[in-house]
């Protein structure tokens, strides 16, 4: 897998593959949108407040997956040394971020006029601010330390130990009493919507999930960059020197 991951072939494979991705993404989002705000009928007991979901449910989808990705990419860059591992963990942590904060704000509008109040401590909510903060802690990590071996070291321990948080956000609605309610996808008997609203969901939730390939692979590169740039400085500075 190491030849797959220097970084002069990723640079190639993914300017070949940006434009691809870039588009589907685009139209995703478009057939995505007009599923969700004109095909998707209106929700007889919600009105049309539920269409949020549409947004929400992605979000926090992507937040927990982004968080998986940094995981995943840290503990083979712990063990394996990847070459990009380290790189895609780090290009991962503010598109992360971004969703879980977008989750959480989503859900706080949705909250509002659902439950008659923007947040509670419940076991669901708690869980996915305490992944937000994980996040802000991984990307310090990054920031703080200008050593890159050491700061990704440190920043693999944070990652492999934060994702015992993401499971707990995704089993807490079924270990405690939350206002969340349960799986409505990911479901051993199946969705439990159907129609439009689940043609709907699921094409916003590929609609994010290319987006993200899309500016996961566009940051990688940004990050080889840089460090190639780094480098040359460094270089640069030492023939001086």
């Amino acid at each position: 897998m190491h030849k797959f991951a220097n970084p002069a072939r990723f640079m190639r494979l993914s300017n070949m593959f940006l434009p691809w991705t870039t588009g589907l993404t685009l139209l995703l989002f478009a057939v995505g949108l007009y599923y969700a705000l004109v095909l998707a009928p209106e929700d007889y007991q919600m009105g049309n407040t539920y269409r949020i979901i549409f947004i929400h449910v992605p979000a926090a989808y992507m937040a927990q997956f982004g968080y998986g990705v940094i995981a995943v990419a840290s503990a083979v860059g712990f063990i394996w040394k990847h070459p990009l591992a380290d790189q895609a963990a780090r290009a991962t942590a503010p598109m992360g971020a971004a969703f879980t904060a977008l989750a959480l704000l989503t859900g706080s509008l949705w909250g509002k006029p659902m439950w008659g109040t923007f947040w509670i401590w419940d076991a669901r909510l708690t869980s996915m601010l305490i992944l937000f903060f994980l996040y802000l802690g991984y990307i310090a990590v990054w920031q703080t330390i200008e050593d890159h071996v050491r700061a990704a070291k440190i920043a693999s321990i944070v990652a492999m130990v934060g994702l015992v948080n993401v499971i707990i956000i995704k089993f807490s609605v079924d270990w405690w009493n939350t206002l969340h309610q349960p799986a409505t996808l990911m479901r051993m008997d199946g969705p439990t919507i159907g129609g439009d609203m689940l043609a709907a969901l699921l094409l916003m939730i590929g609609a994010f999930n290319m987006f993200f390939i899309t500016l996961l692979m566009w940051r990688i590169q940004s990050l080889i960059l840089r460090r190639r740039i780094r480098s040359l400085r460094m270089q640069i500075g030492g023939g001086q020197g």
